[in-house]
């Protein structure tokens, strides 16, 4: 069975970094690609980045671009994201999803998600 969990959300100020962790287990297959949404309270899901098997295929939101960079340690199973220059619109509850083959930013591509981790960023 596929689990995926979120870790490193937490209570930061504007301006601040965070690093989100997304450990995945019960894989039966190597060549996936990991990806980060977040939701807010009243909004959608939103795409925040995807990041293919072998790590050279790199997708980010506009809204995140030039602030967040996605990366994955194969080796350990886990994709993280590097969340810079934060602003209070970034709050919200952010999780990572998995999926057989290359990055998408649709979240119906993906097929298995975590319990999600929340970002609070204060101004």
């Amino acid at each position: 069975q596929v689990q995926l969990v979120e870790s490193g959300g937490g209570l930061v100020q504007a301006g601040g970094s965070l690093r989100l962790s997304c450990a995945a287990s019960g894989l039966t297959y190597s060549r996936n690609a990991m990806g980060w949404f977040r939701q807010a309270p009243g909004k959608e899901r939103e795409f925040v980045a995807a990041i293919g098997w072998s790590g050279t295929s790199i997708y980010y939101g506009d809204s995140v671009k030039g602030r967040f960079i996605i990366s994955r340690d194969n080796a350990k199973n886990t994709v993280y994201l590097q969340m810079n220059s934060l602003k209070p619109d970034d709050t919200a509850v952010y999780y990572c999803a998995i999926r057989a083959g290359n990055p998408k930013s649709t979240r119906y591509e993906y097929d298995y998600w975590g319990q999600g981790t929340q970002v609070t960023v204060s101004s």
